[in-house]
Order: structure tokens, then C-alpha cells, then sequence
């Protein structure tokens, strides 16, 4: 039968940070927390909280309250099968529903946040959150970069050896700000991007833009599609998929941004 933990914590004490160690030290290798099903550092499934643009709407998404979303996850547990669940969240009252919600057996056992934390550790995760507006997913950000297109993503090394059977392994986090911060949104104009884009392209190969180079915000990313001269001669698959990489690696690097596709037409060879 599965152990359910509880660990309950305020907004912004730093529980998804502490719930690593404590996860670890439990020998608890998934965890439920911010609308995700994670095991040894890895997103399974659900969807974060942190993507959606209201307080509302993060915490309706926390506690499974979309039908949806909700039975992905419960699918989930179920076909995983494991035996020991930590499930985080901001008040007993939450973390009890979303036991109920999933449907998962009574718990076991409650952990509060100044039970593993220093209260010096608590105060400076506060401060963090009312300063910068810094969100902790429990979770490596190379996971996150299609889920939080447009997000800033921060990975840091935190610990070693997560969970069982991960001896060597290196456990990280991600370190989001998300759309319901009350620091706002930033934005990066298109103009930035193509500017991005062309220096990639003049830097590393030998192609050059003409016309307009559009980008596309979806739901996956963004995608950029541009036309371009060509030198007669060149090796033209090499060049197309140099560019492919260079454009995405230099723009995901510089805003942090996820490229779903970078489409490239020639439209002239010079």
C-alpha cells in the first residue's frame, strides 16, 4: 500500500527546495507538488501552477481541480504504482485536497516546513520571493524549457544522490518567475529576436537573411521562420542545419526563451 507523507508549508518558505533533502532522506522518490507528478527529479506528468496568469488559476491548478488534469495525474500514480508519495503544499487544508482529489490513501504522515528548516532559512526564501519574485520547481529547467516558454529558467546543482537508485546522479532545480508574479511580465519584442537571429546567421554560417523574419509565439515555444540568399557551391543541408542550431542555441541562451522550430527557405543563390 502506498505511504502518503504530507508536507505542508507557506507560500515562498522554500518547501520545493526543502522537499529535495527531505525526499531523499525519506527514500521518497515522487513527489506531488505544483500540479506535477515528479519522481527522482524527472516531470511525469500534470501541469505546473506556475503557468498560469492568475493566483486563482495556479492554485486551482495545484489543487487538481481541472477534471482533466486531474486524471492524467491519477492515471499516472496509478500505473507507477509507487510506495511512497510526498505531497506538498501551503496549508493542511490544500494538501488534503489534493489527496482527495486523487483519489490517494489516507496519510500517513504530516511534515511542517520549521520542522526541517532553519527559521534563518525560512526568513532569506521569503525575501527571495518578495524581492525577486522567485518561484523553485523541484526539477531540472532542460524539463521545463517547453512547459514555461517564455519563463525565465535558472538550473542549480542543490544535491547528489536524489532519491533510490540514482546513486551518481545530480539532482537540480529550476528557479521560475512566473505570469501571476506580482513583479509583473517582462517582454522581449520581436525586433530582439531577429536581431538574434541575424547575428547567429552572420556569426556562424554563410547564409544572409532578406525580407522579414517572423516569429511566432504558440503554446510550444516560439517559432521563427525567415528567407535567405545563399553563396552557389556550399554544402546547403550542412548549412541549413548549422543555422538551425546556431539561431536556437543563441537565442535561448541570450533570453531564455524556448524555440520550437527555426524554418529556413532559400529563396535566392548568390
Amino acid at each position: 500500500m502506498m505511504e502518503v507523507t504530507l508536507f505542508i508549508g507557506g507560500s515562498g518558505t522554500g518547501k520545493s527546495y526543502q522537499a529535495m533533502q527531505l525526499a531523499k532522506t525519506l527514500g521518497i522518490r515522487y513527489i506531488i507538488d505544483d500540479g506535477l507528478l515528479i519522481r527522482d527529479n524527472r516531470v511525469l506528468g500534470g501541469r505546473s501552477a506556475k503557468r498560469e496568469s492568475s493566483r486563482m488559476g495556479a492554485v486551482r491548478r495545484a489543487i487538481f481541480n481541472d477534471k482533466e488534469h486531474c486524471r492524467q495525474v491519477r492515471d499516472l500514480i496509478e500505473s507507477e504504482n509507487p510506495t511512497k508519495l510526498l505531497i506538498l503544499g501551503t496549508s493542511e487544508k490544500m494538501v488534503h485536497t489534493i489527496v482527495q482529489q486523487l483519489q490517494l490513501p489516507s496519510p500517513a504522515a504530516t511534515i511542517w516546513i520549521d520542522e526541517v528548516a532553519e527559521p534563518s532559512e525560512i526568513q532569506l526564501a521569503r525575501r527571495i520571493r518578495m524581492k525577486e519574485g522567485k518561484h523553485i520547481i523541484p526539477v531540472p529547467a532542460f524539463q521545463l524549457k517547453k512547459d514555461f516558454s517564455g519563463f525565465f529558467l535558472n538550473p542549480l546543482q542543490v544535491l547528489k544522490g536524489f532519491g533510490k537508485d540514482t546513486a551518481g546522479q545530480e539532482g537540480e532545480k529550476s528557479v521560475v518567475r512566473p505570469t501571476f508574479s506580482y513583479l509583473g511580465k517582462y517582454t522581449i519584442s520581436d525586433g530582439v529576436i531577429r536581431s538574434l537571429v541575424h547575428h547567429a546567421l552572420h556569426r556562424h554560417t554563410q547564409l544572409i537573411p532578406m525580407g522579414t523574419t517572423f516569429i511566432h509565439n504558440t503554446r510550444n515555444g516560439l517559432v521563427v521562420e525567415l528567407d535567405v540568399k545563399a553563396p552557389f557551391g556550399i554544402p546547403v543541408t550542412r548549412q541549413l542545419r548549422l543555422a538551425q542550431e546556431r539561431i536556437g542555441r543563441e537565442v535561448e541562451n541570450m533570453t531564455a526563451l524556448h524555440l520550437a522550430s527555426v524554418n529556413i527557405t532559400i529563396k535566392k543563390w548568390v
